[in-house]
């Protein structure tokens, strides 16, 4: 069965939560406590689409206020998401194949390609542009 996304259920979530630009400490705080709430249980397809959203704003507050003078960081992305979901990079093998390539992309020694990305957003259930520079 294939659960179908529901637009009303969803400007419900959006109005219950009320996501925007995290601009302090305090409201990226407040996002990251919705997240990890999501993270932890099978989300329905309106909370995973609440769950990218706040994964991208907070993302963006992060990288501004955190990395300013950093591009879009994926390696960084990618740690945050494994640490959160607390999960360890064993799972990284499963999903990429091997310890070798988890261990060069965990160290920057290799990018993220964009198969690889897409497994990554599967696996995360996030949008595999984040894990892509």
């Amino acid at each position: 069965m294939t659960l179908t996304f529901n637009p009303e259920k969803y400007k419900e979530l959006l109005t219950a939560y009320l996501p925007k630009l995290i601009k302090i400490e305090a409201e990226n705080e407040q996002a990251l406590e919705i997240v990890e709430d999501l993270i932890h249980r099978e989300r329905t397809p309106e909370e995973d689409e609440l769950y990218q959203l706040l994964i991208t704003l907070i993302e963006k507050f992060e990288q501004e206020y955190y990395q300013p003078s950093q591009q879009k960081n994926p390696t960084s992305m990618l740690l945050f998401l494994l640490e959160e979901s607390e999960r360890s990079r064993d799972y990284l093998v499963s999903v990429l194949g091997t310890e070798n390539l988890v261990d060069n992309i965990l160290n920057g020694q290799e990018k993220i390609n964009i198969e690889q990305a897409r497994k990554l957003g599967e696996f995360f259930h996030v949008d595999s542009s984040l894990f892509i520079e």
